[in-house]
């Protein structure tokens, strides 16, 4: 069943369940493999749906997704993440105590894509991008921190590299160092999830340009006496 956010002739927002991928290759199943059966049995559209994707979610990560239903809203959605006048809101449980209550991240990420891993680079490395993000406390829990994090860049795990290299990995996060589990139990690595949800995405829609926010409600396994 799928959580639809905001749904017209333009454009759709789904809220993703972690460990889904965002996009796969055919026959194996993703969000946009589902939101496509959703559309086509919806509007009866047995010649094929197109689903523009104009950014993703890592898989152990859940929260808004956007897709756009058509080419024109395509075009000028990816045009406002490329120039970044999406604003994204993410939220975060964190190891450890982060401190200042809030704050700037700035550092320069390198990908490491034999690995599926970014680390933290040097200005000169080659390859190199600048990648930035706004942060506050929200709560302390028990364990970690809740934390809200605007990223100000669209880097290949930023945020979870960003907050480990501070010595705040978010929970589950094993890649970059978290030793607390999250979430349900999951056998294989590929089907465990992090603390890390995608909470709203706010864009002009693509032809009204009204300001639009989608917000997703957390998955059921984070705690219950979040504020916020």
């Amino acid at each position: 069943m799928l959580s639809i956010l905001f749904e017209d002739y333009h454009c759709i927002a789904v809220n993703k369940p972690a460990p889904l991928l965002t996009q796969a290759p055919a026959g194996i199943d993703s969000l946009e493999s589902r939101v496509r059966a959703y559309i086509k049995e919806k509007y009866a559209k047995p010649a094929g749906v197109y689903l523009g994707v104009p950014h993703r979610l890592d898989r152990p990560v859940s929260g808004v997704v956007l897709f756009a239903r058509n080419t024109k809203a395509a075009r000028r959605l990816a045009e406002q993440f490329r120039h970044k006048q999406v604003e994204k809101v993410y939220w975060a449980i964190v190891q450890g105590d982060v401190a200042p209550a809030e704050g700037t991240l700035e550092d320069w990420l390198l990908k490491l894509p034999e690995q599926a891993k970014t680390e933290i680079a040097s200005q000169d490395t080659p390859g190199a991008k600048h990648a930035a993000l706004t942060y506050r406390v929200v709560q302390e829990l028990s364990p970690g921190t809740l934390v809200e994090i605007r990223p100000l860049t669209g880097r290949a795990h930023q945020l979870r590299v960003q907050l480990a290299s501070r010595g705040w990995p978010i929970l589950g996060d094993a890649l970059y160092g978290s030793a607390v589990s999250f979430g349900p139990n999951a056998a294989e690595p590929r089907e465990r999830v992090i603390a890390l949800h995608a909470r709203s995405l706010t864009f002009q829609h693509p032809t009204t340009r009204e300001a639009l926010t989608a917000t997703a409600p957390l998955p059921a396994y984070w705690p219950s006496d979040l504020v916020g």
